[in-house]
């Protein structure tokens, strides 16, 4: 894998390495506070938080979506004074499911960073191999770092965008959720159930290990089994509720070299527009 290092590798270099910055991603959709808490009752030694609603995402307005992503110069600031300038390796962890992760990995390299990785197992995978945690509160304090942003606009695409793509033949929509929610058939977060029309599903569950231990992301043979049907699209434009699990996925496909878009509104952006038609099913 290039975009994901095992426990068993952080445990070795986590005192070792001097330019090395670990983050604490955990969150709950349902449970907004679930990430802090969590972060309180132990965490990585060193590590920071970045919370999903503060830190990674703006404030949600009409449109864009429930979580959209964070003003890449507001973020900068952030990163800056958690000591990270371009040459310094981050490592994103979460409990496992890679949601929180896999957003800020993206997020990361959405800003044009490179040396970005993800915990793969997370927090569960890291205690099971022996890492030790700690609670006290790692507090931002770092100053003259400076980071450098090279903002990618290509890896991301608008509503207007996407619902020009609708049942083309180049390029596939793909949904990351849950199959009950891609056919409307439960809709726990948003007042409307369903998905954008001519959408696949590709659940991001699907992706992972139950077992935790030794890492979660499922390896290679099986994502290139499992993505193989999108080869034929000369596009991928990856979604789901609010530009978190789609992240997911995205990493899945950047293990294959596989290029793609996300659509970070998604579906919570998708339905804000009263104009925008909501299909139920499988497609």
């Amino acid at each position: 894998m290039n975009n994901t290092i095992s426990a068993k590798r952080l445990i070795d270099i986590l005192d070792k390495e001097d330019n090395l910055v670990v983050i604490d991603c955990r969150f709950d959709l349902i449970n907004r506070t679930y990430g802090i808490d969590s972060y309180k009752k132990g965490h990585i030694p060193g590590s920071f938080i970045l919370d999903l609603d503060k830190d990674l995402s703006k404030p949600a307005e009409k449109h864009g979506g429930k979580n959209p992503i964070q003003d890449p110069y507001i973020l900068k600031e952030k990163l800056e004074k958690l000591g990270i300038d371009n040459d310094t390796t981050v490592i994103a962890y979460d409990d496992g499911d890679l949601n929180g992760a896999s957003r800020l990995f993206f997020q990361l390299k959405y800003m044009g960073l490179k040396n970005i990785y993800v915990l793969d197992g997370g927090l569960t995978s890291y205690i099971k191999n022996g890492g030790k945690i700690e609670t006290k509160i790692n507090e931002p304090q770092v100053v003259g770092k400076t980071l450098d942003v090279n903002v990618d606009d290509s890896l991301v695409v608008p509503m207007e965008y996407v619902k020009s793509k609708l049942y083309s033949d180049e390029t596939v929509i793909v949904d990351c959720r849950s199959n009950e929610r891609y056919q409307g058939i439960t809709e726990p977060a948003y007042e409307k159930a369903g998905h954008i029309p001519s959408a696949k599903n590709y659940f991001c569950k699907d992706l992972l290990n139950n077992n935790y231990d030794e890492g979660s992301l499922k390896d290679i043979e099986f994502l290139k089994n499992h993505f193989e049907e999108l080869n034929k699209y000369s596009e991928i434009i990856l979604s789901c509720g609010s530009g978190i699990s789609a992240c997911v996925d995205s990493l899945a496909l950047r293990e294959l070299d596989i290029p793609h878009k996300i659509y970070i509104g998604s579906f919570s952006d998708w339905i804000s527009y009263e104009g925008n038609s909501i299909m139920v099913g499988e497609e």
